[in-house]
């Protein structure tokens, strides 16, 4: 089993000082029973637009980047591509700091480092067998000391390779250091993200989605709670030749199809279906005539379903932004549960939806440590912090104090943004009065 435990990163783009996302339980009662995860399953961070959400899992897939391929990327003295604080000069000068805690197959593990514009600055691994400090290496510029449990000089070779502005950890674990392998692997295998805008091949993931419903059932279930007319979903194959392609998509045939047919002849082409409940039984229906939520579940199911199979931690930017509340509560309720995620899988989230912070049928959507606030002050820096702070009741509608303000993390519009805007409305009210006036004959004109 894999976990991230907590995560801390400071000068990277919005958030200035030094920001911790901790993902240890605080609350037992309201652990998933017969568990004994030590970090939450689920954390959701809310915050306004331009709040720096994206900017805690972009620092996080900045961190992830470095690690898997920073020996790959970086240049010969081409110094260290990075995204320091803008808004305080003295943060150009600072360097960044990145640190993940995590839990790997019993072994608790602390990563970290640090970078500036020219080179990384600090960076060390240490692990904790049996709840002991041992540290495997710490790097201060280009001195590496190897911990006491490393063996003399069998890190001097890597050392001797490693370029100023590359993680010693890359070239380490990619050198058979077997004590390096797990956060290594982590970061490789076991962190995967989904940014807003990454469902360009959408398409080609809900064929697969449904390709793999007879070996995956959890996939009609989440397509059953999309639709409640949902039966029977899979594939088939066809022989598919022009009269069938008009048929199915009209006469918006792409030409170049067309001529593909002509020359070949018909050829077997997968379809994928979905069984609606009729009057008259099971009516299967084309994946493009299926509503945009069940065709977005279809593309974004497998990777969550994937997750749950294999463990890991699983990092999705913005959501709700293709997805219904009630689908992702189902999602979120999929990594709550011990029956569907016996490996400990997490999904860490960022979002606007503040309906995600009630309950569907009388259970929290989301439990009191599990929920974070995002929030920027008047000097564009960004603050993170937990719900928990808070001590919130069990039984309190969090949505409702949410959406009051009481926790903060929502947007702020003073009167005199409305005061703009009818000022606005006015004006233009005015302009056009004055536009249809200079635009009516006079008398004169009229003769």
């Amino acid at each position: 089993m894999s976990m991230l435990l907590s995560f801390r990163v400071a000068n990277h783009r919005s958030i200035r000082k030094e920001q911790q996302l901790n993902l240890h339980p605080v609350y037992d009662a309201d652990r998933p029973e017969e568990t004994r995860w030590e970090a939450v399953p689920v954390t959701g961070i809310f915050g306004a637009n331009a709040s720096g959400k994206s900017n805690l899992v972009g620092a996080l897939q900045y961190m992830a980047r470095m690690v898997v391929s920073s020996h790959r990327d970086s240049e010969p003295d081409g110094g260290v591509d990075r995204n320091p604080f803008v808004l305080d000069a003295e943060a150009k000068g600072e360097p960044s700091w990145y640190v993940v805690d995590l839990l790997l197959d019993g072994t608790r593990y602390t990563y970290g480092f640090s970078v500036d514009d020219e080179r990384v600055v600090e960076e060390w691994l240490d692990s904790y067998p049996k709840g002991k400090k041992r540290e495997l290496f710490s790097r201060a510029g280009d001195d590496v000391t190897p911990g006491a449990s490393q063996k003399q000089g069998q890190l001097a070779l890597v050392e001797s390779i490693t370029e100023p502005n590359v993680l010693f950890l890359s070239l380490a674990a990619r050198s058979k250091q077997q004590d390096f392998r797990p956060v290594y692997d982590w970061f490789a295998r076991k962190l995967q993200f989904r940014n807003p805008g990454s469902s360009s091949l959408q398409g080609i993931s809900a064929m697969r989605a449904l390709e793999d419903a007879g070996r995956h059932p959890e996939i009609l279930e989440l397509l059953r709670a999309a639709d409640l007319g949902i039966e029977e979903c899979g594939t088939e194959r066809v022989l598919m030749d022009e009269e069938t392609l008009r048929k199915r998509f009209g006469p918006h045939i792409p030409r170049r199809t067309l001529l593909e047919l002509e020359e070949e002849g018909p050829r077997e082409m997968v379809r994928p279906w979905i069984g609606h409940r009729g009057r008259d039984g099971v009516v299967q229906m084309e994946l493009h005539d299926e509503s945009s939520g069940t065709q977005a579940l279809l593309g974004h199911a497998p990777r969550f379903l994937a997750v749950l199979r294999k463990g890991g931690t699983f990092v999705v930017d913005e959501i709700d932004s293709s997805l219904h509340s009630l689908l992702t509560a189902r999602l979120i309720d999929l990594f709550q549960n011990p029956a569907t995620n016996p490996k400990g899988a997490q999904l860490v989230f960022t979002t606007h939806d503040a309906s995600l912070l009630g309950r569907v049928s009388g259970e929290d959507i989301l439990k009191r440590d599990q929920v974070w606030f995002v929030e920027k002050d008047s000097h564009g820096e960004t603050s993170l912090y937990s719900l928990a702070e808070f001590k919130p009741r069990k039984e309190e509608n969090r949505e409702r104090r949410y959406l009051g303000g009481s926790y903060g993390g929502i947007p702020f519009i003073d009167d005199s943004f409305a005061g703009a805007l009818a000022q606005r409305g006015g004006q233009r009210g005015q302009d056009a009065e004055t536009e249809r006036q200079e635009e009516t004959p006079g008398p004169l004109a009229r003769n």
